[in-house]
Formats: structure tokens, sequence, C-alpha cells
């Protein structure tokens, strides 16, 4: 009896440090504002189940700032980010990204900046949600699709109807632009409120009304681009 009390004691403490180390759960997208210079900075992170993205831009008058995103690893205090894009990477050459986080209940601090407090947006699961890359121009005719498998890349991010897209090159960190902000997909009426836009500031505040049609892990997205021309595109969904 006491070789089984005893056994049993050590697997315990054996088993308590793997339990530590376990990453809470960020699944969601977080908010946050600061003001700098008497204007109004927005932070907006998405996190999913294995990536995430940061995107930071002025609200009046509009302006990009940066964004930057990857796939992420969770630990109990840290979060690890190994950047496909960093909008900055000219400058700065960041590639990966190591943060201390708390969290507690709907807030997150990254490294103690209690001064920049994100706070979880409520669930708003629709349609469309999730990763999805540029696959081709419709329609499909059997051509060459581009997808996850070129350096060259365009992902679309759809979560609690926020959206983002960015064209990057994996390899070079090339990044190539990005736009983003709210969006509705019901019954196949996929509507975007942009928000920032990198190329052009002023095309801030435009909603952007398209048809969209799901066939298996394909997303047909079809209207007219921010520039008033006619579009037909096709989106793969991301299995990563």
């Amino acid at each position: 009896m006491k070789k089984i009390a005893t056994f049993s004691i050590l697997a315990i403490l054996i088993c308590l440090p793997l339990v530590s180390l376990q990453g809470q759960d960020l699944t969601g997208t977080y908010m946050a504002t600061e003001e700098v210079d008497g204007k109004q900075i927005i932070h907006e992170l998405k996190f999913g189940d294995t990536y995430s993205m940061h995107t930071v831009y002025q609200s009046d008058p509009p302006k990009f700032i940066k964004t930057l995103g990857g796939f992420h690893t969770v630990t109990a205090d840290s979060l690890f980010v190994d950047l496909e894009f960093n909008s900055d990477y000219a400058r700065d050459s960041v590639a990966t990204k190591r943060l201390a986080y708390s969290i507690d209940g709907k807030s997150l601090v990254f490294n103690g900046n209690t001064e920049r407090t994100y706070m979880q947006m409520e669930s708003n699961e629709q349609d469309l949600d999730g990763a999805w890359m540029f696959g081709t121009r419709g329609p499909d005719t059997g051509q060459e699709r581009r997808g996850d498998s070129r350096d060259r890349k365009t992902l679309k991010f759809l979560m609690n109807g926020r959206f983002q897209w960015i064209a990057y090159t994996t390899g070079s960190f090339k990044f190539s632009g990005t736009g983003g902000g709210s969006f509705v997909s019901k019954n196949g009426k996929y509507v975007e409120q942009i928000e920032f836009f990198s190329r052009d500031d002023s095309r801030v505040g435009a909603s952007l009304d398209f048809m969209y049609e799901v066939d298996g892990n394909d997303w047909h997205h079809k209207g007219k681009n921010s520039r008033g021309e006619p579009m037909y595109e096709i989106w793969m969904r991301r299995e990563r």
C-alpha cells in the first residue's frame, strides 16, 4: 500500500509541471485603442487556433500603420509567433515575436502594458469565418491555382465580423498590401465595410457588396472591387 501511495504522489508531481505549461485559449478577436499625439490609434488582434495577426491603424483621419502575423504557440504566460508577414520587415527585420501575456476574463495584456489593454469582442459567428488563400480568377476551368503552395500569397482571415486580406511573399518578407474592417456574410450576400487600406487611405469608409457561394473548400466571390471593376475570385480554405 505504501508503494502504491508513493507512486501516486510521484505521478501527480510529475504531471503538474506539464499542466502549468499549457497556454490559455486566446481564440477570438481583440481590440485596443490609445491616443498618440491627439490621434486615436486602433490595435486589432485576431487569434485562430494556430494563426494570429496584429494590425495597427489610425481612425480619423484614416491611416494604415502596420500589420504582422503568422503561426503561434501559447504557453502558460508567453506567446510565440513565427511570422509569415511583417509590413515593417524592411525596416526592423523582425521575423519572430515572443510576448509575455496575462488574461483576465475578456481583458488581454502583453508585456505588462496595462495602458494598452485588449478587450475581447463578443462572438459573432458567420458564414465564411476562417482563413482563406487566394486561388485563381474565376470561373473555374481547371486552371492552375496559386493557393498556399507558392511563396507569393494572398491571405484572407475572417472572424467575429472582422475581415482582413494581406498580400505578401514568404521567404523574402515582401509586403504588397492589406485592407480590412467589418463584414457580414449571410444567405449568399457578403458585405465589407473598409476601415483600413494600406494602398489608399481614401478608400476607408467604402462599403462593398458581393455575392458568394461555398463549394466544398472553395469560396466563389463575385461582385465589384474597390475601384468599381467587375471581379470573380476563387478562394481556398486554408487547412492550417
